[in-house]
């Protein structure tokens, strides 16, 4: 013991049991002088032992923005493996164990992401956000019906993998498909559309099938209207939608604007929207009283069809009394479909003083109806196609113009679905219908490539009377052709150059009512040959005797007088050793001697 007292730094761990001393140990009572005892011995911390370790050991933890920015693990995960390896390799020997001790005790710890940016805020957002409460307060308290509207995230049907876990027999949990995303074929979706009624805290769910369009968005509102708004509210003369900025219901979608016009005339309604500012959508009622429950409703439960999508909504339930109603939707919903702005600018729309993009209301006296809408593709007007189907351009009558479209109208589609296989690789995986829809109809494009074909005017004219763009013009032309080629139908130029919209519109229009009339009659209009007919018949007389002088000396040159005569006369002499054969036997003889005559003639 004595030798042990004269070796403090030999004393053990005191962890190690035998290392324990008694009250009477002479290390453990007070000396005699009055001082404090001396520090029980052990082993030295790692940054006694080495002052450099924890500055090395904060320089490669620390943020990159106040750490070193050559730290080596700026790019690597900064495990304590990695940090003790690092810390070894600078000549700080140390274990994984000792960085973690060393974290810890400078304030540090396992962090995860914090979803707390929301980028660049709005200037109006919390404006928009007060508006939005008092909008809401003023309907509720009229009576008025308030719903909050978003459509949820789209869902696989099918034997898929669905986030979460349920109870189940132990080892036996629900087999589903790997790799989902590649399954694109002839997959199903549910598109769940949800309207939450904010004072009666009930929720309607339209399940669609097709496509999340604007046009659907306003139909899932209508649907509830019938279903259920127009029970519960059957007094209303207003109502309030609250809605994100994005989707099928952003304010910055004419054909929103216009469904919502045409649903407050069918209803009388005259709605009010309000749009949270962008990035804010968490914030909208539906999202946390209406979608994310569902969404806990159905966890680790595939949804293998409709009707499971169906029953599984409807089943949702709340402690504070929220009920759930939900119904599928087969309807076909287009992409594509827009809404001209002349039009959307003749809706009864009237923009709020406070935020007025996100804030408007939609008067239910605008007359608007589903034919009326303005929403479907534009067409080509019907006088500039029965102006190009005169016959002199299309060099048919009416009613062979017409038979020949209906001859040719199954082809063109048929070749329309083959480029469009072509293009997108493969067979339609949306809808019939989707997509932008092309202004140029079947007859549309006969009479164009008609007109085109026989050199009546060029093909920017064209374009310009049909307001097509110069590529479709040619793909138009181009299939169009092939196809009057396979049917048989030639398509000659004529001598008719009509250089501009204005010429061919005043050649139409000075032709008169649109019937079958002679091509030569109709070459002499005055706005082809630039002159008036009693000019042109005055031409015509003097150059007329020219003309057929002119042609006889073609024809005589044609037909070879001058090489017949030299022949004869040569032959005559003798002194020809070119083939006659070709010359008739009446001429030859007329000019040969009598003794040559007879010479022939024995040939």
């Amino acid at each position: 013991m004595a030798v042990y007292a004269q070796y403090p730094a030999w004393r053990v761990s005191a962890k190690r049991p035998f290392a324990k001393e008694s009250p009477s140990s002479p290390k453990s009572r007070p000396s005699s002088g009055g001082t404090q005892p001396t520090p029980r011995g052990g082993r030295r911390k790692a940054t006694e032992k080495n002052p450099a370790l924890l500055p090395a050991l904060l320089a490669l933890v620390e943020p990159d923005e106040r750490g070193d920015p050559m730290s080596p693990l700026r790019w690597t995960t900064k495990s304590l493996r990695n940090l003790a390896f690092e810390l070894t390799g600078q000549g700080h020997a140390v274990s994984a164990t000792t960085v973690g001790r060393l974290l810890r005790e400078n304030g540090f710890s396992l962090q995860g992401n914090a979803k707390t940016l929301e980028g660049k805020q709005h200037p109006d957002r919390d404006a928009q956000f007060h508006y939005i409460n008092d909008q809401v307060k003023e309907h509720q308290a009229a009576g008025e019906p308030v719903i909050s509207v978003d459509t949820k995230k789209k869902e696989i049907i099918g034997q898929y993998h669905t986030p979460g876990r349920e109870w189940r027999p132990k080892g036996e949990p629900i087999d589903v498909e790997d790799h989902s995303l590649f399954f694109r074929g002839d997959i199903q979706q549910a598109i769940p559309y949800g309207i939450y009624d904010i004072a009666a805290n009930t929720g309607w769910v339209n399940v669609g099938v097709d496509h999340d369009t604007s046009t659907f968005a306003v139909s899932s509102i209508r649907r509830w209207w019938e279903n259920r708004g127009r029970g519960v509210y059957p007094n209303a003369q207003r109502l309030l939608i609250t809605a994100d900025s994005g989707g099928s219901n952003s304010p910055r979608y004419r054909l929103w604007k216009s469904e919502l016009a045409a649903f407050a005339e069918e209803t009388g309604l005259a709605i009010t929207v309000c749009h949270f500012p962008p990035g804010t959508s968490k914030w909208n009622k539906v999202e946390h009283r209406l979608f994310s429950h569902i969404t806990m409703n159905w966890r680790g439960r595939p949804l293998t069809s409709y009707e499971v999508v169906i029953k599984t909504i409807e089943s949702t339930r709340t402690r504070a009394g929220l009920r759930v109603e939900a119904e599928l939707d087969t309807g076909i919903y287009p992409i594509g479909i827009t809404v001209s702005k002349e039009y959307l600018e003749s809706l009864p729309i009237q923009p709020h003083e406070t935020c007025g993009a996100w804030n408007y209301t939609v008067q239910p006296n605008g007359f608007c109806t589903a034919a009326q809408n303005g929403s479907g593709p534009r067409v080509i007007p019907s006088e500039v196609l029965d102006m190009l189907s005169h016959p002199v351009l299309t060099g048919m009558s009416r009613e062979e113009l017409q038979r020949l479209i209906e001859v040719l109208a199954p082809a063109q589609e048929a070749q329309a679905e083959k480029r469009a296989y072509n293009k997108r690789g493969g067979r339609r995986r949306r809808t019939k219908g989707a997509g932008g829809m092309t202004v140029m109809t079947p007859a549309a494009r006969i009479v164009a490539t008609l007109v085109y074909l026989r050199e009546v005017c060029p093909m920017p004219v064209l374009q310009d009377l049909l307001g097509v763009g110069r590529s479709t013009m040619q793909q138009v032309t181009r299939e169009t052709r092939v196809l009057l080629t396979d049917h048989n139908h030639p398509v000659r130029p004529i001598a008719l150059r009509l250089p501009s919209t204005q010429a061919v519109r005043d050649f139409v229009a000075s032709a008169g009512t649109l019937k079958e009339v002679d091509p030569q009659e109709a070459l002499r209009h005055p706005a082809i040959t630039g002159m008036s007919s009693d000019e042109l018949d005055a031409i015509t007389t003097r150059l007329a005797i020219k003309y057929q002088a002119r042609l006889q000396e073609i024809r005589r040159k044609r037909r070879g007088a001058e090489l017949k005569r030299t022949q004869a006369q040569l032959l005559a002499t003798g002194r020809s050793p070119m083939r006659v054969e070709f010359l008739p036997r009446s001429l030859l003889c007329a000019k040969l001697p009598p003794g040559r005559r007879s010479q022939l003639s024995s040939r």
